[in-house]
């Protein structure tokens, strides 16, 4: 009992740790004084501002944009990047993955610094490309790494079973494999998108004049003196992307029952289908000698 109760209690202060600060800045963006130190009372004229604000507004625009074509991109080249990564022998294999692995590990200033001077040796302009490049690339190795766990618990039966029964290699593909690593597949675009729409140093050193996304507005803002409007911004975006998490996690737990469900169903009907024929053999089926002999 006493040790259950310890569990909980850790559990309850480590969620309280990492979700405080979310929590109060979630109540300052209701505030109606600028200051964080007093409460003058409920409004909502921060969130009224907010998207009076053009700056803001167009800050937005451009990383939504990014965010969501990085994501997409990422996740399709990550995908075929794991399915070419699984066959490979245990040398290059092990090769490939700390190569996948360092963009990871390596400092986000570095790798900032090194888009920045790689796009200026190839005489491109800093701006909206670039950016969306440098998206895309760093978003790549997290989808790798989001995807190969599933495709390794893969069983090859099932995919090989497909193309028995007469299926193309691309029907058995969107039929059989895909739905089995889509956990994996939906993970990766999910976290690339947050990574992207979250980013500040790489966007820092990669973007141009007239292209700004949010990380660097609010840096911006924030030099400046804290603004309510970054409170009640930081809000939104925290709240779009839970929601956005539970609505993938129901429909994925949904198609994860319903496959269940059809697996059973098929299961119960193959074995209703072997007790009847078992209780009701063929009347044509020909009898043993040995009872002709008999008789």
């Amino acid at each position: 009992m006493v040790k259950t109760l310890a569990k909980r209690l850790y559990i309850f202060s480590l969620f309280l740790f990492l979700y405080a600060p979310i929590i109060v800045l979630a109540l300052y963006s209701f505030n109606s004084a600028r200051s964080r130190g007093t409460w003058d009372g409920f409004t909502l004229k921060w969130y009224i501002e907010l998207f009076q604000d053009r700056q803001i507004m167009t800050s937005l625009y451009y990383s939504l944009i990014i965010a969501v074509i990085s994501s997409i991109v990422a996740t399709f080249i990550g995908t075929l990047a794991a399915f070419g990564i699984h066959p490979m022998k245990t040398l290059p294999r092990a090769a490939v993955m700390n190569l996948t692995y360092l963009p990871v590990l390596n400092p986000d200033i570095v790798t900032g610094i090194s888009f920045m001077l790689l796009f200026i040796f190839f005489h491109l302009r800093l701006g909206f490309m670039t950016l969306l490049l440098s998206h895309i690339t760093f978003n790549i190795p997290y989808v790798i790494l989001s995807v190969l766990p599933r495709i390794k618990q893969l069983d090859k039966s099932l995919y090989e079973a497909a193309l028995d029964l007469g299926a193309t290699p691309s029907f058995a593909f969107r039929r059989v494999i895909l739905p089995e690593i889509m956990p994996g597949v939906i993970s990766g675009l999910l976290l690339a998108f947050t990574l992207s729409l979250d980013d500040f140093v790489i966007s820092f050193f990669t973007t141009g004049s007239g292209v700004s996304n949010l990380s660097i507005t609010i840096y911006s803002m924030a030099r400046r003196g804290i603004n309510p409007k970054i409170n009640a911004l930081s809000t939104l975006m925290f709240v779009s992307v839970l929601s956005l998490l539970i609505i993938i996690n129901v429909i994925m737990s949904r198609q994860q029952s319903n496959r269940l469900k059809e697996e059973d169903q098929s299961e119960k009907n193959h074995a209703k289908s072997v007790d009847r024929h078992d209780h009701h053999p063929d009347p044509h089926q020909r009898v043993p000698q040995h009872t002709q002999e008999h008789a």
